[in-house]
């Protein structure tokens, strides 16, 4: 069963990689970064990947955004997060991806049997689907705050829009490029499901959803 491992931590991937050794697993690739868990991927083909959610150079979603895209691109490559933390933007959506099968979701600090661990992983290989209860619990906090997608970022922006302001103002109120401000309205819009529509104008309705926030 091969696995290509990406977690920034030197000390925690070495570990990892030698506790999977261990159980019968064949670490093809074990990586810092997000760009090459998509190069190691790529290269090797594996069974299995298992991904930290913060890694650089932002510190922020960027292995769990490239589990998305991974999972995007081949439906059937197993994927497992394994984090401290529950990144809510794209954890529904990775978990939701194809039915949910084959993906995996746990909390570093609550695994606490590597025997159990292995079998989870495994589990997913072979078609399953692993959920720390906790991913589970703030999933549903997410359902109920539509605004619980949105980075900080786009958070920053909505206000904005909020407050009136048009794309060229906030550009220049936080320094960006108005390019940028559009980007960040069309992803909150789609965050907030909000498609186009001619008889409805989208930027009320995502103020409305924040202002009821």
């Amino acid at each position: 069963m091969r696995v290509v491992l990406a977690e920034d931590g030197v000390l925690l991937r070495e570990g990892l990689a030698g506790l999977l050794d261990r159980f019968g697993f064949e670490v093809a690739a074990a990586v810092g970064d997000a760009d090459a868990l998509t190069t190691g991927v790529a290269e090797h083909d594996p069974d299995l990947v298992i991904t930290d959610i913060r890694m650089p150079p932002g510190f922020t979603d960027e292995g769990l955004r490239a589990a998305v895209e991974l999972r995007r691109a081949n439906p059937g490559l197993a994927v497992v997060a394994l984090s401290q933390y529950v990144e809510r933007s794209y954890a529904a959506e990775l978990l939701d991806s194809h039915g949910g099968e084959r993906v995996g979701y746990l909390l570093k600090d609550r695994v606490v049997d590597v025997e159990d661990f292995a079998g989870a992983l495994r589990h997913v290989v072979a078609g399953g689907t692993v959920v720390d209860p906790q991913v589970v619990r703030q999933l549903l906090n997410r359902q109920r705050d539509p605004l619980a997608a949105l980075s900080v970022r786009e958070r920053e922006v909505l206000a904005l829009v909020a407050e009136g302001h048009s794309n060229a103002e906030i550009a220049r109120r936080l320094v960006v490029s108005e390019a940028a401000v559009g980007k960040h309205v069309g992803n909150i819009l789609a965050k907030l499901n909000l498609p186009p529509a001619e008889d409805t104008n989208r930027r009320v309705l995502a103020v409305l959803a924040y202002l009821r926030s």
